[in-house]
C-alpha cells in the first residue's frame, strides 16, 4: 500500500519539505535556462534566451571576492553581482535563524538528507561518529574557510581583486563549472561517488565537515536571535530530540541551542511529546517561529531580495552575449566544427578575438 502523505502545516518537516521542493524545482529550471544559453555560445551562436542570474550563487568564492570588492569601492561589480546579493541573502538568514538555509534551500542539503534516510534504513538507530574523530574531522572546514577568508581579504589587494573579478576566468566561471559536470572527468566522478558513498556510511558527511560555506554560517548562526530552546520546567528529558537530531546535538542537555551545526530543522521540536518543552524562538521565548512563519521568512529573504534587486538594476550582469561570445573563444571553449555560420560567427568576433580563433582553428587542424 501506499502511504498517503499527511501535509501539516504544524509540522517542521511537511513546510519544510515543501520549501526544498520549491527551491529544487528553481534551481532545476535555471540548470535548464542556463546549460541551453551555454550550448548556443558553444556553438557560435548568440544565445535565444537571457542567462538566468541565479546561475551566480552557485559561484561563492567569487561573491565572497564582490564582498570586499564592495567594501573597499562602495560598487556592487556587474560582473556576477546577483552571485553577491544571494550570498547576502544567505547571511541574513542565517543571522536570524540559524544555518536554515542549508536545511531548507540548499540542494545538496537536500540530498544529504535523503542520503540521511538511506544510512537510517541500513543502520536504523543510526551511526554516530566518535567525538574524538568527530571533532578533528570537522576543524577541515574551518581550515578551508581560513584559507579563503586569509587569500581574499589579507592577501589580494584592490588591484588583484579588480582585475580578477574582470577577468575573462571569473566572467566564465559558471559556463566552466557547467562544462567541468557535463562533461566530467574519471576522477571527478570517483570523488563525488565516494562522497555520496560515505554520506550514506556517515550521516551529512559532506556538510559537517567539508562545507566551508557551511563552516561560515555556522560561525553567522551564533548570533541568530532565533533557536532551538528548551522549557526545562516542560521538558521530561525523554530523549527523543537527541535522536533525531541529524546534527547529534544533546538537546535535552541544553537549555539554547547554540551548535554551529544547528540547521534549525525542527526535527526535534516534531517530535517532541510534551507541547511548550522545545520551540524555535526568541531570547524572550515571546517570540515563537511556527513552521509556516518561518517556511515565510526563508522565501520572503530570497524573493523579496530578488525583487529589489532586479528593480535597482543589481541582478542580471552587464554581459552582453556578444561579449560572452568572444571571452568563449578567448578560453578555447567554442566547438568548432559544430558552428553553422562561421562567416556569422566571425562577425561577432573583435580583432583580437578573430586572431586567436584563426589560431585555434590551425592547432585543430
Amino acid at each position: 500500500m501506499i502511504k498517503k502523505w499527511n501535509f501539516n502545516t504544524t509540522k517542521f518537516g511537511c513546510t519544510r519539505n515543501f520549501i526544498q521542493v520549491i527551491f529544487l524545482i528553481t534551481v532545476i529550471v535555471i540548470g535548464y535556462k542556463f546549460y541551453n544559453f551555454t550550448a548556443q555560445l558553444e556553438i557560435g551562436v548568440i544565445p535565444e534566451i537571457d542567462r538566468p542570474p541565479g546561475v551566480e550563487g552557485f559561484l561563492p568564492i567569487s561573491a565572497l571576492i564582490s564582498l570586499k570588492y564592495f567594501f573597499q569601492t562602495r560598487i556592487i561589480n556587474d560582473v556576477h553581482p546577483s552571485g553577491l546579493l544571494i550570498f547576502l541573502f544567505i547571511s541574513v538568514l542565517s543571522l536570524l535563524i540559524k544555518k536554515s538555509f542549508c536545511s531548507y534551500v540548499c540542494p545538496i542539503g537536500f540530498l544529504s538528507e535523503i542520503l540521511v534516510k538511506i544510512h537510517l534504513k541500513i543502520f536504523k538507530r543510526g551511526l554516530r561518529v566518535n567525538k574524538f574523530i568527530d571533532y578533528p574531522l570537522r576543524l577541515i572546514k574551518y581550515g578551508l574557510l581560513i584559507f579563503f577568508i586569509y587569500s581574499i581579504f589579507f592577501k589580494m589587494n584592490k588591484f588583484v581583486i579588480k582585475q580578477f573579478l574582470y577577468s575573462s576566468y571569473n566572467i566564465l566561471a559558471d559556463i566552466k563549472m557547467l562544462i567541468f559536470f557535463s562533461d566530467i572527468t574519471m576522477t571527478a566522478t570517483i570523488t563525488i561517488f565516494s562522497l555520496i558513498i560515505l554520506s550514506v556510511f556517515i550521516r551529512n558527511f559532506w556538510c559537517r565537515y567539508l562545507c566551508p560555506y557551511g563552516a561560515f554560517l555556522g560561525l553567522l548562526s551564533f548570533l541568530s536571535p532565533f533557536k532551538v530552546r528548551r522549557n526545562e520546567k516542560v521538558c521530561t528529558s525523554c530523549g527523543r530530540c537527541d535522536t533525531v537530531c541529524p546534527s547529534s546535538i544533546k538537546v535535552s542537555k541544553t537549555r539554547n541551542v547554540l551548535s554551529d551545526e544547528c540547521f534549525a530543522c525542527g526535527k526535534c521540536v516534531d517530535t517532541c511529546p510534551e507541547k511548550g518543552a522545545l520551540d524555535l524562538s526568541s531570547p524572550s521565548k515571546k517570540f515563537s517561529l511556527k513552521p509556516v512563519m518561518a517556511c515565510f521568512v526563508v522565501v520572503f529573504i530570497f524573493s523579496g531580495g530578488a525583487f529589489l534587486a532586479r528593480k535597482t538594476g543589481n541582478w542580471q550582469n552587464g554581459i552582453s552575449k556578444t561579449d560572452y561570445l568572444n571571452y568563449m573563444v578567448e578560453n578555447d571553449l567554442i566547438n568548432i566544427p559544430k558552428i553553422q555560420d562561421l562567416n556569422k560567427f566571425i562577425g561577432h568576433l573583435d580583432n583580437r578575438r578573430k586572431r586567436i580563433l584563426m589560431q585555434q582553428m590551425m592547432d585543430k587542424r
